[in-house]
Order: structure tokens, then C-alpha cells, then sequence
């Protein structure tokens, strides 16, 4: 093939309508994320984009919102045991996960439910 995929541009989730507070507060307050502004013309549909490292997550508005139970990121971390008392802290419930042979894995899900595997390989 003449084509090379090279990165993940971005991972987009939905919220419903008027959720950006939310979503600030979760995925830069609770889990560290940045915010970065959005194109002014991408401004008026609504949402929020955050970035950590090289990669970027758009939080988009959709409606009728249904959250994303079982389609998910999976993001991998280091020192997950420090991530689990930070959100336990915080009152994030999460799900441990033993089922990947050599990782240390969690799910939460996002204050609108979709679902976030976060992982770290032993």
C-alpha cells in the first residue's frame, strides 16, 4: 500500500448538551488533562477538547446522548496504584480488571458514562 497510518489524531467522546462544565472538571481536574481551544468555527456545536502528552481528546455534544458502554479508550499510565487513590479521593468509582494477562487494569466511566479503560503493563 502507498498509505502509512502514523498516530491517533484525536479520541472523541459524546456528552449531552451543556456538559462542558462536567467535563472540565473530570477530565482536567480529576484525571489532569489540558484544555485547548477549539476552532473558532467548531466553537458553536458545543463541547470541549483536552490534551495530555501528544494526544488530544474532543469531548463533542450529541443529542440524543447515549453514553458508550462497551466501544472505549484505553489509556496507559505509569504508577496506576496512585491514579486508584487519587479517584478514590475524588469518590471516581472504578471497576479493577484482572482479565489482561500482565497489565494492571481499570474501567471508569466518564460523568456522562462512557466507558475509559486505563491500564498500566507490569
Amino acid at each position: 500500500m502507498s498509505f502509512v497510518f502514523k498516530s491517533i489524531a484525536h479520541i472523541q467522546l459524546a456528552a449531552p448538551k451543556g456538559s462542558e462544565d462536567k467535563a472540565k472538571r473530570f477530565f482536567s481536574d480529576i484525571l489532569g488533562f489540558r484544555e485547548i481551544a477549539k476552532p473558532e468555527l467548531l466553537k458553536k456545536r458545543g463541547g470541549v477538547w483536552f490534551e495530555f502528552a501528544h494526544y488530544q481528546i474532543h469531548i463533542g455534544i450529541e443529542e440524543p446522548f447515549t453514553p458508550a458502554k462497551k466501544a472505549h479508550p484505553a489509556f496507559e499510565i505509569e504508577n496506576i496504584e496512585a491514579l486508584k487513590s487519587h479517584l478514590s479521593k475524588n469518590d471516581i468509582k472504578f471497576i479493577n480488571d484482572d482479565d489482561l494477562p500482565g497489565a494492571n487494569r481499570i474501567y471508569i466511566n466518564d460523568p456522562f458514562g462512557n466507558r475509559i479503560e486505563i491500564l498500566e503493563w507490569l
